[in-house]
């Protein structure tokens, strides 16, 4: 079971998380994408949230994702979090517009 929320920048990303958190989800299980990498990265270590890592993907994702382009290393990773293809792409599509999803997993 998941939930995707999308928003506009790091404020309303706390106040989503803080409401997940309420709602029951652990903030390892919740995941920040943004398309920028650095953005991502800045975004999760500033809120504490879950980084999707090896355990999410598993081994060969995670390899292939050095030499994927941006846009299919989010699908992957959007896809080891619990999404479908489809709901991947076209959060993808979401991030290409500069907006922030946020995914809470309760797997």
């Amino acid at each position: 079971m998941y939930k995707v929320e999308v928003v506009e920048n790091g404020v309303q990303a706390t106040n989503i998380i803080n409401a997940l958190e309420n709602q029951g989800y652990k903030k390892e299980n919740i995941y920040i994408f943004a398309h920028d990498k650095d953005r991502s990265e800045d975004l999760t270590n500033a809120t504490e949230t879950g980084n999707v890592s090896m355990k999410e993907q598993g081994l060969l994702d995670s390899i292939s994702n050095v030499f994927r382009k941006r846009g299919d290393e989010l699908r992957s990773k959007l896809q080891s979090v619990g999404l479908t293809d489809a709901e991947a792409a076209k959060y993808e599509e979401v991030l290409d517009t500069g907006k922030l999803v946020i995914v809470g997993s309760q797997e």
